[in-house]
């Protein structure tokens, strides 16, 4: 195999240990194959093979793709894309050494938390404030610190699962403390957590359905009478909200998305969410509240397990600095999307269908917000429907594999592409592609 010649050009390019390890990981697949009395390839197919095999190792296996799908916050996707502040502010950190933990006026060690702690609480009145990996470290390490081979008091409708596995009995379970579950899946009633209370109870916990809608006869406790039974018995209520939202969507047409600023003026002991939801930063995951409740969380060993690196560190301060600044709706990508008016979107659509041909035209259709955020929640919008010359299937795996990838979704035999996900720098190389696909 050493002797091939597309073997030693891939030497040339790579590493002799490396082709090696590929070789021989090759081989093994090979004598599987023959020992099941398929017949045996030869050496240039075998080659062939492991040049392909040791190309998909080196070449990066996570890239750019054009959101043309309509969902804003699409998880598979990597959910909210980032303003360009905040990915400069990113690549500075990265390209370098920061003050990550050092206090520069005194030259001792200092905290990461400093750098993003006071821009939370200015945004949410908290006093004090603290950031971790993402939204499960965050509920873990509030329930770990504060709940321990206690109890905690949470809704029967409440006991969710958000995704990916991640279900609040399992995470109480692995935090130590018991799951006190009151009221059904539909009606739960201030009586029921009052009557669960008991000289164990350590915390009340509500958490918001931030991914699906329970419609009909209902009865949810408003979060005000949660909080005056939690300090009628000296208990401090956990609020985790999800998705992290710092702005009204009701003034875009959407349903109502409970803020971090809302529960600290009710009078939360904790408020937890994400920050790569509608907040619109990198992954990371948000605690706000009390001074007293958040010294707790800052001393037990998982914070450190838990902690935030610089670079996201950087970009989530950055986020936050555009809502300070008043212009989150201006920079910040998910905003951008979110506000875009049906005109704009609509101009966009019909110019691009324009220079895509016949094979383009222009439907009325919904956006979406996705990422376990508004369920149900939809913005109206304009697709862009491409019929494909055969299946449609086809074309759009053709669009997903060439490059740029172009990922849109598929109704009816027609490839649809919402604008309103596409960002403006994106337009001219997704034409190219669909161009490029001689579609009519």
């Amino acid at each position: 195999m050493l002797s091939n010649g597309r073997i030693q050009r891939l030497e040339e390019a790579y590493s002799r240990p490396f082709v090696l390890r590929v070789i021989r990981q090759h081989l093994d697949e090979v004598r599987l194959h023959i020992a099941r009395g398929e017949p045996a390839p030869t050496f240039d197919q075998m080659a062939e093979s492991v040049c392909a095999l040791a190309h998909s190792i080196i070449e990066p296996s996570l890239r750019r793709v054009i959101n043309a799908t309509g969902v804003i916050l699409h998880t598979n996707l990597g959910r909210a894309p980032l303003s360009e502040e905040s990915t400069a502010a990113m690549e500075e950190c990265a390209r370098g050494y920061t003050n990550l933990e050092i206090n520069l006026d005194s030259g001792k060690r200092g905290s990461r938390q400093v750098h993003i702690e006071s821009l939370l609480c200015q945004l949410t009145g908290a006093e004090a404030a603290l950031v971790v990996n993402n939204n499960a470290s965050a509920v873990l390490l509030s329930l770990s610190a504060l709940a321990k081979r206690k109890e905690v008091i949470v809704s029967r409708g409440q006991a969710v699962e958000i995704g990916g596995g991640f279900r609040i009995p399992d995470v109480m379970r692995q935090s130590g403390a018991k799951l006190v579950e009151v009221g059904t899946t539909n009606c739960t009633y201030l009586s029921d957590y009052e009557e669960a209370v008991t000289p164990r109870t350590a915390a009340l916990l509500r958490v918001h359905s931030s991914n699906f809608v329970v419609m009909g006869f209902t009865q949810a406790v408003a979060l005000e009478d949660l909080i005056q039974l939690g300090d009628r018995y000296d208990l401090p209520v956990l609020d985790d909200l999800g998705s992290g939202c710092l702005l009204d969507t009701t003034r875009f047409g959407l349903g109502l998305e409970p803020m971090l600023q809302q529960s600290i003026a009710a009078g939360v002991g904790l408020a937890m969410s994400s920050a790569d939801k509608l907040l619109g930063a990198p992954q990371a995951g948000i605690i706000v509240g009390q001074r007293s409740l958040m010294d707790r969380l800052r001393r037990h060993p998982l914070a450190r397990a838990a902690r935030i690196d610089k670079i996201r560190l950087a970009g989530l301060a950055t986020t936050l600095r555009h809502y300070l600044k008043g212009e989150a709706e201006s920079k910040i990508p998910v905003w951008r999307m979110i506000s875009e008016s049906l005109e704009e979107i609509e101009e966009r659509a019909e110019r691009w269908s324009r220079l895509l041909g016949d094979a383009a035209s222009v439907v009325e259709g919904e956006s979406m917000v996705g990422g376990g955020s508004l369920p149900g929640g939809t913005l109206p919008t304009r697709l862009v429907a491409i019929k494909g010359r055969g299946k449609v299937s086809q074309l759009a795996n053709q669009l997903r594999r060439g490059s740029p990838m172009v990922i849109g979704r598929i109704e009816k035999d027609l490839l649809l592409l919402d604008p309103r996900t596409i960002l403006p720098e994106e337009e001219e190389a997704l034409l190219s592609r669909l161009r490029n696909l001689k579609l009519s």
